[in-house]
C-alpha cells in the first residue's frame, strides 16, 4: 500500500510526522514523503527540516494520501500544481486525510464541499468559507474522506485509518508500539478546556502571525 505525505515549506513537523509513526508500521505500507520538488523542506519555525525523496508527480495515484498542515498551507492554496495533484491523487486514493491546516488544502482542491470537516480550531471558518462544514470534532470521517484537528490529532486520526486498513488488533499493536498513551499535566488541549485568557491570547498570535 503506497501511502504519500506531501511536505512543503512551513510545515508543522508534527503533522507529517505523528501520522508517519503509526502509518508507517501497517504492514505492507510503502511511506514517502512527497514534494512538488524533492529536497529538505523547512518547518514552519525554521529549525527543522523534513526531506522529500519524491517528486508529487512521479506518485500520482497513492492508495493513501495525508496532506499535513502548517503556515507554508496558506500558500499552497492558491498553487494549482499542489491542487491538481491532490486532486487527481484522491480521484483514485482508498482514503484521503489531512492533519491541521492541511484540511485548507483539501478545501481549496474543492474536496471537502459539503462534508463535515475540521482543522485547527483558529481556522474553523476558513473551511465554511471553502464549502464545507465546519466542526470542533477531533476526528471527522466523512466516506473516505478523514480530516483531524490541530497537530497532534494526527496520530489519532493515522491509529483510526490504520483499524480500518488492517483491523483494530493492528492499530492497537501500533499504539503500544508507539506508547501512544496521552496524559497531559493540563486539560488545556481545545479551546472548550482551555482558560479563557490563554485562548484569547493565542487567537492574537495567530492573527498577527496571519
Amino acid at each position: 500500500m503506497e501511502i504519500v505525505i506531501p511536505i512543503f515549506d512551513g510545515i508543522t513537523a508534527l503533522d507529517a510526522v505523528g501520522p508517519y509513526e503509526v502509518l508507517s508500521r501497517l504492514p505492507g505500507a510503502e511511506l514517502k514523503f512527497a514534494a512538488l520538488e524533492p529536497g529538505p523542506k523547512r518547518t514552519e519555525n525554521d529549525v527543522l527540516a523534513l526531506f522529500a525523496d519524491h517528486a508529487l508527480a512521479e506518485l500520482p495515484h497513492p492508495e493513501v494520501v495525508v496532506v499535513p498542515g502548517g503556515f507554508g498551507t496558506r500558500a499552497l492554496m492558491h498553487d494549482e500544481a499542489m491542487l491538481d495533484w491532490v486532486r487527481g491523487a484522491h480521484e483514485r486514493s482508498e482514503w484521503t486525510t489531512s492533519v491541521c491546516t492541511g484540511a485548507l488544502i483539501l478545501g481549496a482542491a474543492g474536496i471537502l464541499r459539503g462534508l463535515k470537516a475540521t482543522t485547527h480550531w483558529l481556522s474553523l471558518d476558513m473551511l465554511r468559507d471553502l464549502g464545507a462544514e465546519p466542526t470542533l470534532e477531533r476526528v471527522v470521517e466523512e466516506g473516505k474522506v478523514i480530516t483531524a484537528a490541530g497537530v497532534s490529532s494526527g496520530i489519532d486520526m493515522a491509529l483510526r485509518l490504520a483499524a480500518s486498513i488492517a483491523g483494530d488488533e493492528v492499530a492497537q499493536g501500533i499504539q503500544l508500539a508507539i506508547e501512544y498513551d496521552p496524559q497531559p499535566p493540563f486539560d488545556a488541549g481545545s479551546p472548550e478546556k482551555a482558560p479563557e485568557a490563554i485562548v484569547e491570547r493565542l487567537r492574537a498570535l495567530g492573527a498577527a502571525r496571519a
